[in-house]
């Protein structure tokens, strides 16, 4: 019709009819355009740029012509009515026209409130027409030797302006900008024009983009945790999906739909659908879960509300798990039919009494219908293919429809057993080939395409092969694309579904580059759960070989990303297998069945190499190692180096740099954090990276990168605190022993155990987990280093959910040891030897059987039998490559300990020298060195040398006595043999020579130990009763004597030995008593005894020994003792008995014990030594005093010892004792002078940093010390005589204060004492000693509690038993104002605060609640706690209250109690922090935040609080020396305790109105004046010393207030 009205309109129309060709295939025929490559032969030269240029410019004048002739002939046509106007705009509107009405013609007004329309103007822009550069921004016509603008062009684009977007912005709202741009006079528009432009436009864009983003976020808010909503919304866009791909109408879905209505008589069945691979099932299933609704509704009414679930089993990760899809499918129907369901149950068959009750609320109105896909991708946990759980009988409104394959794990055929009605089986079979025609042929119309008669005999041959559904679709795929002249032959057509599915791979590969397709099919096949399009885009662009390929392809330049048209043309081509599925909220591309997968992963993921870096790269981009304008080199290390100047250098020179910098290059890729955050002030408002947490650990377990899983995602605070907050804390749990089986990192097991124990607390409140982890794990961190990296991490982004940081925490190590059964009792057990995989064991059995086994898993992993000798003893060679046994039959067995075969049998005889028959005695003991075994027989003086190698006896060593123990030199060339008479014989293991035969003086008794010293050259012995000598063995042949240690004083027997080398020690463990020699010395460093009726089995030292672990007689727990104090600093009981047997694995510093009922524990030494860690004064602490700076704590524990320790380690620094328990103590501001009382009625002055008892004051029992604010002067009150104030440097009197005083307090002048006696409060001159000031209650009321207010320190407060809070003026003498309380408010008054400003008292009486009172209105606020509030502190500055609750929950992991602080200026927790020992005393510093907790074991716990409001605390805790503990060194050095003592004179006495000061004494008895101007010279020693001390604070005390 064109060309016809093209002729008479006497146009020329050989172009068009040489570049057009008719295709009769078109229903009906219609005219294409050939292929310009076709075309254009003769220009073709690819290879050469200006062939390319040439080819366009060609194409560009004919593709002009043709336009010129469609426009006249359409123009005519429809001037004619030969054409509608829907016809003739095809051919007359513009590209811009078409896109604009694609994108907003058509949409719904919910998609256009997402879309933004930029228009335009620029003004006067018909002046600027000759400029070149305008031609990007009109369209230029050239006529006449003038530049005009297109006049045609400019009225469509008006058109467009002006009427198009005006009607859409009508009906819908869309958001639409127009601007005006002025071009500069001169120079038209400019390139500055331009950026003007262009840097606005850019920021309303993205200003436009974060409010589509954020209006999108909101509505999405809702569903983000919504586990139930997200597994129902991927189910269904997947059956959405699929049932747009259902072509067979067949008598198979009549069926179904006949057995989904209601039916009055007969029981009801599930029904089955079942054929083979590629017949159609999903897709079926698909369009009955479609139509279902529909149906019934049809039957039942439009007032019926039909309920149609369905599961694609195995396409979502929680849908092969038979428990998962139970309680996902109950919640489903829960809220269909409104039920309420309080709890889930945890066991499965409850979980289907649950099931089969909810599908009983189904009803004639609301039947139900439930479809189940692919029942062979259940996994077999819970017995899930046996279908236990399904229903077969069902309520007469519900319907059941299951789909399987004929011959996988035998689920058919236990359906048929479970139902037997034939009615209720559908079999999916092969199609016969004419049906396969029709559909095909329905299938083309449907797009208006045929083929010939020719093609079509193809078409048949192909489908006489093969005739499944899936094989009609993919050959529809190909011949929709035939035209009409297109040669066929028997090749065209594949002849199955495999070939066809190549064939439609292969057939893109022209379109998109063979390795574009080959890595964009591989990452969507290797993906856990699908890609993204924008995903795939980004991975692509970070693939250094597809970027490659595409720059050769695009020569213009080297492109920064890949086209998205590649992307496009991927979808369009593979529409139908490759799908969209809807996955938390995001829509990812995934493979449409199983099929397509394994040919995709057979041809694009079958090298091993090419594998692990897909892997790798994309585990970079879901760690976003590329985000944030990271560059990355396009070529590999190689090709740069080559590519580069200088290789041979190490250094990269500035040429080399320069030349990194031309080849790597931003590919954009977007940053990854775990979670989103709309907006930074409120943290718990976050979307979570879904995308990064399903797919990372799945790349870097594949990849092998176990640094970035273990610091990248496991040690990772983010993750962890995400994953909790989701409600995925097993999931998380999982994760981490997914990564410990990659690993093997004992500090990823050690983390698993810790969640568990804290898992009640976390999931319940979330924000706790970095408070709960830094108190378990800051003990274990310097045994376990790799835990620093979490730690840090907490102490990063704890903080934004829990303000409490813990610094230095003592709580005891929560462990338990992997255990595994071994026989049912120890008795059975011979030998057990560890191995160099810190979790094999072999252990053997007396009834003769040798197992291997994996403790951690219990599996059993070699097993051989000596049956029917029985084992006495079993050893491993150091490389562990043979494996010795002796047996009862005097025989040697020696097995390959890999493959567990026997390599030979050695009997060992007695020799001609021994008086024995040798047959008639057992083997007494063998010993192993490299390449030999040695052994003996009982009361033999022989030693019996066997290689290991051959299998054959060497030689026999003959010694004088009969032996009883070997030992080799670690290098294996010599053999030392133990005998009776504390005699050893030293032999050649090479030559078989007899070197030398030593005697130690104690010769009563036998050798029973030998121990070499490699390094030093020395061999000790160590005979039956635990004597030692010790030889030096430089000159082999002649050694001599350099020790021996007589302990035959001790009557208990050794029963274990240890030589530790490394630090120089040997451990000599007796029955009564553990010995510790310093072999530098040879001295005995230690000796600890056994308690009263107590024996020890065994003891080893610790990796570093600072400890040693034993076990007792008759108990089953391991004890830990520190070497330095002797205190036990752990008990570790063993649950499974008591243990008999402790056994060291030197490899991996383990230890394994046995216990009683045959059970062996593995414990890690490294974390069992780290409780040892954890200083204590092993008493509960009573009080703790801080100075006002510095980094040091004092504890009083009712003992007669101050503990001074340093409060960023919590280490015990020095102890300073006392003749009596000590009572008070009190310190100077800079913490240099401490001054305590004891109950010996002593005071004592001391220099803390030297630890010297400066002097000493005997006589009076005082009940309070206080220092003034100057640390000038000490006062000392007394409840039973005259308390004083006396002058801390010199010891002197000041004044006497006669009266008695109670919760006393010096004023901040140091002026007056203030405090309570009775009904009174007294204000007492520190000068004078008399009252100056007193305030007295009326109708004999008394005082309860008085305090003073930092900020005003002329104002007291105090509260009288008539509940009455009075506010009292020091200076006036008044009451200020009077607060009465409630009546009874005061009975149980448990602790009174006051804030610094006076606004606030805080009162608590030994219940839940906090009572907040404001002292201006009156007005009493109560704060309900989470349980009983035991003490309670407010900080200095009144900002924040903190206070220890007792808990009410029994389940909270053994938490006694719990640590909060509160803000007080919005009333909110802002952080809270279990603790797991029963504290005993709450105290917080002055200067920073920090809470120092007193706990009943005598530790102390330090933490800080870090408000994120507050930003200058934050740096607290990047600075805190506990945290660069460990930054530098895995293990932190304990430094040394100091012991100081009291002086035993006293150098003062009080009497009741003097004190009388010893002859000795530093301070001597002269009159002030006098002493101040001409002091002695020991007064002046003393003076100058506590001077020292107090001036230093002096010169700052002003400036720091």
């Amino acid at each position: 019709m064109i060309l016809d009205a093209a002729v008479e309109a006497k146009l020329e129309t050989r172009i068009i009819e040489e570049w057009y060709c008719r295709d009769e295939n078109a229903v009906p025929p219609a005219y294409y355009l050939r292929p310009k490559s076709e075309m254009l032969k003769s220009y073709q030269n690819t290879m050469e740029p200006s062939s390319n240029s040439m080819n366009e410019n060609k194409w560009q004048d004919i593709s002009e012509e043709i336009k010129k002739i469609f426009k006249t002939a359409v123009k005519l046509l429809y001037e004619k009515g030969k054409m509608k106007h829907s016809q003739a705009k095809r051919y007359l509107s513009s590209a811009i026209e078409d896109e604009l009405d694609f994108a907003l013609g058509k949409q719904t007004p919910a998609f256009l409130k997402k879309c933004v329309c930029y228009i335009r103007k620029i003004a006067n822009i018909e002046r600027f027409v000759k400029i070149p550069e305008m031609g990007k921004y009109m369209d230029v016509v050239h006529t006449a030797g003038k530049f005009l603008r297109d006049p045609e062009a400019h009225e469509k684009l008006i058109k467009l302006r002006d009427e198009f977007i005006p009607t859409i912005v009508a009906s819908s709202n869309l958001r639409v900008y127009t601007s005006v741009t002025h071009c500069d006079m001169k120079l038209g528009y400019s390139q500055e024009v331009e950026n003007h432009y262009i840097e606005g436009l850019g920021k309303q864009f993205y200003e436009d983009m974060i409010d589509i983003i954020q209006a999108t976020v909101q509505q999405n808010f809702d569903t983000e945790t919504d586990l139930l909503y997200d597994e129902v919304l991927q189910h269904s866009s997947l059956c959405k999906t699929y049932s747009t791909f259902y072509e067979y109408r067949c008598e198979a879905l009549n069926i179904v739909h006949k057995y989904v209505l209601p039916s009055k008589i007969g029981h009801i069945n599930p029904l089955i659908i079942y054929g083979g691979p590629c017949t159609g099932k999903t897709l079926l299933l698909a369009e009955v879960a479609k139509k279902a609704y529909s149906w019934l509704q049809e039957e039942m009414g439009p007032d019926s509300d039909p309920v149609v679930i369905i599961r694609f089993l195995g396409s979502t990760e929680t849908s092969i798990d038979l428990k998962n899809i139970l309680q996902s499918i109950c919640e489903q129907l829960a809220v269909n039919y409104r039920c309420l369901v309080q709890s889930y149950p945890k066991k499965i068959h409850d979980l289907r009494d649950l099931f089969i009750n909810l599908l009983n609320e189904s009803s004639f109105h609301r039947p139900l219908v439930i479809i189940f896909d692919a029942l062979e991708q259940l996994t077999d946990s819970d017995d899930a293919r046996k279908l236990w759980w399904l229903p077969i009988h069902l309520p007469r409104s519900v319907r059941i429809i299951l789909s399987t394959l004929p011959n996988k794990h035998g689920i058919l055929q236990k359906l048929r057993c479970l139902i037997h009605e034939e009615d209720n089986y559908i079999e999916l079979t092969a199609r016969d080939r004419k049906m396969c025609s029709q559909v095909l042929k329905h299938q083309l119309l449907r797009v208006k395409r045929k083929v010939t008669s020719g093609q079509q005999i193809y078409v048949n041959e192909a489908f006489s092969k093969c005739t499944l559904p899936m094989f009609v679709n993919l050959t529809f795929r190909e011949v929709k694309n035939w035209r009409s002249h297109k040669d066929v032959d028997e090749t065209s057509l594949c002849v199955t579904v495999h070939e066809s599915i190549e064939q439609l791979f292969w057939s893109l590969e022209g379109k998109c580059g063979s390795r574009l397709l080959s890595r964009a099919l591989g990452y969507i096949t290797m993906s856990k759960s699908g890609l993204s399009e924008m995903e795939l885009e980004d991975i692509l662009a970070l693939d250094n070989s597809v970027m490659y390929e595409v720059s050769e392809s695009i020569r213009e330049s080297n492109p920064l990303r890949i086209p998205y048209v590649y992307i496009a043309r991927l979808k369009e081509d593979l529409q139908g297998y490759l799908i969209e599925r809807q996955v938390k909220n995001v829509t990812l591309l995934l493979w449409a069945n199983r099929h397509l997968h394994l040919i995709a992963q057979k041809l694009y993921l079958n090298n091993e190499e090419d594998l692990q870096e897909m892997h790798m790269i994309m585990a970079e981009y879901f760690l976003g190692v590329w985000s944030g304008g990271r560059r990355k080199p396009f070529y590999s290390n190689d090709q740069y180096l080559n590519s580069c100047p200088d290789r041979g250098s190490r250094g990269l020179n500035e040429e080399e740099k320069h030349c990194m910098d031309q080849i790597a290059f931003d590919r954009q890729a977007p940053d990854q954090p775990w979670v989103f955050q709309c907006n930074p002030l409120e943290p718990d408002i976050f979307f979570i990276n879904h995308r990064k947490m399903t797919e990372l650990i799945h790349h870097l377990t594949r990849c092998g990168r176990t640094d970035d899983l273990l610091y990248g995602v496991i040690m990772n605070f983010s993750w962890l605190y995400t994953m909790i907050r989701i409600g995925q804390f097993d999931k998380a749990l999982s994760d981490i022993e997914l990564a410990y089986a990659y690993s093997q990192e004992k500090e990823l097991k050690f983390l698993a155990s810790t969640l568990r124990s804290i898992k009640f607390k976390v999931v319940k409140y979330p924000g706790s987990l970095s408070a709960e982890l830094q108190q378990r794990l800051l003990p274990v961190v310097s045994s376990l280093p790799k835990l620093r990296h979490l730690l840090l991490e907490c102490d990063k982004d704890g903080p934004k959910y829990c303000s409490i940081v813990p610094l230095h925490s003592s709580m005891d190590v929560t462990y338990s040891p992997e255990r595994l059964p071994l026989s049912s009792s120890c008795m059975h057990v011979t030998e057990i030897l560890p191995t160099f995989n810190p979790s094999t064991i072999i252990a053997a059995l007396e009834n003769g059987s040798i197992s291997t086994w994996d403790v951690e898993t219990r599996q059993l992993l070699r097993q051989i039998t000596t049956s029917p000798s029985v084992i006495i003893g079993m050893k491993l060679t150091s490389d562990e490559r043979y494996l010795v046994v002796a047996t009862t039959n005097n025989t040697l067995l020696i097995y390959d300990n890999i493959n567990s075969c026997l390599l030979s049998e050695m009997e060992i005889k007695g020799s001609k020298h021994c008086g024995l028959g040798g047959a008639s005695s057992f083997i007494n003991g063998f010993t192993l060195s490299v390449n030999h075994a040695l052994a003996w027989l009982e009361a033999s003086k022989d030693v019996t040398v066997i290689d290991l190698l051959y299998g054959w006896p060497l030689y026999h060593f003959h010694c004088w006595y009969e032996v009883t123990c070997v030992q080799c030199s670690p290098d294996g060339v010599y053999a030392f043999c133990g005998q009776y008479l504390n005699t050893t014989t030293i032999f050649h293991l090479g030559s078989g020579e007899k070197l030398a035969t030593v005697t130690s003086e104690f010769s009563g008794g036998f050798v029973k130990f030998l121990l070499i010293l490699d390094k030093a050259q020395e061999m000790v012995m160590v005979d039956s009763e635990g004597s030692l000598s010790v030889w030096n063995t430089e000159e082999i042949t002649n050694p001599q004597l350099t020790d021996d240690f007589d302990c035959r004083r001790d009557d208990s027997e050794v029963v274990s030995i240890e030589l530790s080398e490394d630090q120089s020690a040997i451990l000599i463990c007796k029955a009564l008593s553990i010995e510790l020699l310093d072999t530098h010395v040879w001295k005995v460093a230690e000796k600890f005894r056994a308690k009263h009726n107590e024996r020890f089995i065994s003891a080893v030292l610790s990796k570093n020994g600072n400890c040693i672990i034993a076990s007792m007689e008759n108990t089953s727990a391991i004890f830990v003792w520190r070497r330095d104090t002797g205190q036990c600093m752990a008990s570790l009981q063993e649950i499974s008995g008591t243990i008999v047997r402790l056994i060291k694995s030197n490899h991996h510093n383990m230890l394994l014990s046995l216990s009683t009922s045959g059970v062996l524990s593995i414990w890690d030494i490294d974390i069992i030594t780290a409780m040892s860690n954890i200083d204590k004064s092993g008493k509960p602490i009573q009080r703790l005093v801080l100075p006002a700076r510095g980094e040091l704590i004092y504890t009083l524990d009712g003992s007669d010892s101050v503990h001074k320790w340093n409060f960023s380690t919590g280490y015990i620094e020095a102890i300073f004792k006392h003749e009596g328990i000590v009572e008070n103590c009190v310190l100077t501001s800079s913490g240099e002078i401490m001054v305590t009382s004891d109950d010996k009625c002593s005071q004592y002055v001391w220099h803390t940093v030297s630890g010297e008892n400066i002097f000493r004051i005997n006589g009076q029992k005082i009940s309070e010390l206080m220092i003034t604010h100057n640390d000038q002067f000490v006062v000392s009150l007394c409840e039973q005589n005259a308390s004083r104030v006396w002058r801390l440097a010199t010891g002197h009197r000041v004044c006497n204060i006669l009266v008695a005083l109670q919760n006393a307090f010096i004023t901040t002048a140091n002026t007056f004492v203030v405090g309570m006696a009775k009904n009174k409060v007294l204000a007492v001159s520190l000068w004078t000693g008399s009252i100056t000031k007193k305030f007295c209650c009326d109708d004999g009321a008394s005082i309860v509690d008085v305090k003073l207010i930092p900020d005003c320190p002329d104002i007291i407060v105090f509260i009288t038993s008539t509940e009455t809070v009075n506010i009292w003026s020091l200076t006036e003498e008044v009451i200020c104002r009077r607060v009465q309380l409630p009546t009874n408010f005061l009975k149980n008054l448990e602790d009174f605060e006051m804030s610094p400003n006076g606004k606030l008292g805080i009162i608590t009486r030994g219940d839940e609640n906090i009572n907040v009172l404001d002292l201006h209105s009156g007005k009493l606020r109560v704060v309900h706690a989470p349980g009983i509030i035991w003490r309670q502190r407010l900080s200095r500055d009144g900002r924040y209250l903190v206070y220890i609750c007792f808990l009410n929950e029994d389940d909270d992991n053994g938490a006694i109690s719990s640590l909060i602080v509160m803000r007080l200026a919005d009333g909110k927790n802002i952080g809270a922090c279990s603790l797991y020992k029963t504290p005993t005393f709450l105290t917080l510093s002055q200067r920073h935040l920090n809470i120092i907790i007193g706990f009943d074991d005598g530790s102390i716990g330090t933490y800080t609080v870090v408000d994120r409001v507050d930003a200058a605390l934050k740096i607290k805790i990047a600075t805190s020396n506990s945290r660069q503990i460990f930054n530098n060194t895995t293990q932190v050095i304990r430094p040394k305790c100091h012991n100081y003592s009291f002086k035993v004179t006293a150098d003062c006495i009080w009497r009741e109105s003097t004190e009388v000061f010893a002859r000795d004494s530093p301070i001597t008895v002269i009159e002030p004046e006098v002493s101040e101007a001409t002091p002695t010279k020991k007064h002046n020693y003393c003076y100058e010393k506590v001077c020292s001390a107090i001036d230093c604070r002096g010169h700052s005390f002003a400036a720091d207030n």
